[in-house]
């Protein structure tokens, strides 16, 4: 039982990561499928910030008396992988009014049916 609590954080990642994945491959909305891989996205970022956490570490600022160091380098790239998320995300939803202006619908099934149609 101890294992379960003591990894709550790792739990928690595989539930949205299964939650987000399932909400791209069970649903048809576009809008849905974009809000899943942000979903997937999300327990990404929650995992490495979990690995570079380092309890009872300090900022890796040189002073007197500390000898166990955080890594800084997880989160910085968390950070970046945010903004490279916020881009994509804007790029999807810029797409899916494309879409919907020429395809009238944002159903993958009903775009597919009109795209075989001609």
């Amino acid at each position: 039982m101890d294992f379960i609590i003591g990894h709550y954080n790792y739990w928690v990642v595989i539930l949205l990561m299964m939650a987000g994945l399932y909400t791209v491959i069970s649903r048809g909305n576009l809008i849905k499928k974009i809000i899943g891989l942000n979903i997937f996205q999300v327990s990404v970022f929650l995992l490495y910030i979990s690995m570079g956490t380092v309890e009872g570490g300090a900022a890796p600022i040189i002073t007197e008396g500390v000898k166990l160091y955080s890594n800084p380098l997880p989160h910085v790239l968390i950070l970046t992988a945010i903004v490279v998320g916020v881009a994509t995300t804007a790029l999807a939803l810029a797409l899916v009014v494309r879409i919907k202006e020429s395809y009238g619908t944002i159903e993958e099934d009903e775009i597919h049916e009109l795209d075989h149609s001609l």
